[in-house]
């Protein structure tokens, strides 16, 4: 009886450990925010359903909302990247803006998509943790972007010099004085751009970038990541394959920060659910009073921090060590 109670106790350790193991993968969970006040992209549905596509792969859950009452220290502490996804004008009041920027001080991420560097133009911490504010863009038409900079989950998947139908940006100012790496450069002589250009914004022409630790952050402040990429003009380019691998490379790349809770326990923000396979979710339109819960598949993951094993494997070996211990009392 003895034996029998210690192979019993041995096989209770087992699957206490496995079970502390795998409650640790955790779901990340990015907010959406796609409010405008001036113009108005037709593709943000668009691009709203694709990036929520790609969530079960990525192990991503995604909100979104347009509801600038959505900015709350409770509500933001829930996330592990806010992503502003072609905004423009004052998309936030005060308080949207301080929850935003105590969010960044606790480790938040921030991703920008297109004219997200259009909106909140007078919010310094904005426009540092993004990285440069939009000036003009001449005609939509097609160009070549180079691939430059160092290697990057958001790049390594382009050719070299990557050919795009889109708006090519230009900014007020050069995102690497706020400590940025350009990674995507826009060719100018590949398009037309009769301009006038009023600011430098330093050479090459930036039109993606990533800042380690986004500039956005008070000096006592614990920095996120921060992803941008000015491109996502049209329709069709949500569609494209190879844009939506930069566009989740970049997000997947934010998401490692190591800051938030999707990757870290003791983070101050982020997902703290754990679940060992979920899906994406998404509230279209405005968000209600409460945050929509995830659904669950049997999606994998790609890039972010997947689960080590599934519940099946997990049961499978917690029965083979509870059937070895009780043959080695036989």
């Amino acid at each position: 009886m003895r034996r029998l109670s210690s192979a019993l106790r041995t096989a209770a350790v087992v699957f206490a450990l496995m079970s502390e193991t795998l409650g640790h993968s955790n779901v990340a969970r990015v907010l959406i925010y796609s409010a405008t006040r001036d113009f108005r992209h037709d593709s943000i549905p668009t691009a709203v359903g694709a990036l929520v596509a790609q969530g079960p792969a990525a192990n991503i859950t995604f909100d979104h909302t347009e509801d600038q009452t959505w900015f709350t220290d409770e509500r933001l502490q829930q996330y592990d990247a806010l992503l502003f996804l072609s905004n423009t004008g004052e998309v936030l009041d005060d308080a949207g803006k301080a929850a935003f920027q105590k969010y960044l001080n606790l480790g938040g991420n921030f991703i920008g998509i297109h004219s997200a560097s259009d909106c909140l133009r007078n919010t310094t911490f904005f426009q540092r943790d993004l990285g440069a504010a939009f000036d003009y863009h001449p005609e939509l038409q097609n160009a070549t972007v180079d691939v430059i900079g160092p290697s990057h989950p958001s790049t390594s998947m382009l050719p070299k010099a990557w050919s795009v139908r889109d708006e090519m940006y230009n900014f007020k100012s050069d995102p690497r004085s706020v400590g940025a790496v350009v990674i995507l450069s826009a060719d100018e002589s590949s398009y037309t751009d009769p301009g006038p250009r009023k600011y430098n914004q330093g050479s090459p022409h930036p039109t993606a970038w990533f800042q380690e630790h986004g500039a956005g952050v008070d000096s006592n402040g614990t920095a996120g990541r921060s992803f941008y990429t000015s491109l996502g003009h049209l329709n069709e380019t949500w569609h494209d394959p190879l844009f939506m691998a930069h566009v989740m490379g970049g997000i997947q790349w934010a998401l490692q920060s190591n800051t938030t809770r999707a990757f870290n326990p003791d983070a101050k923000v982020g997902n703290a659910t754990s679940s060992p396979s979920s899906s994406a979710s998404s509230t279209r339109g405005t968000a209600t009073s409460s945050p929509p819960s995830s659904s669950s598949t049997s999606g994998g993951t790609s890039g972010a921090a997947p689960p080590w094993m599934s519940y099946r494997t997990f049961t499978t070996l917690a029965i083979v060590a509870l059937a070895m211990s009780v043959w080695s009392f036989l």
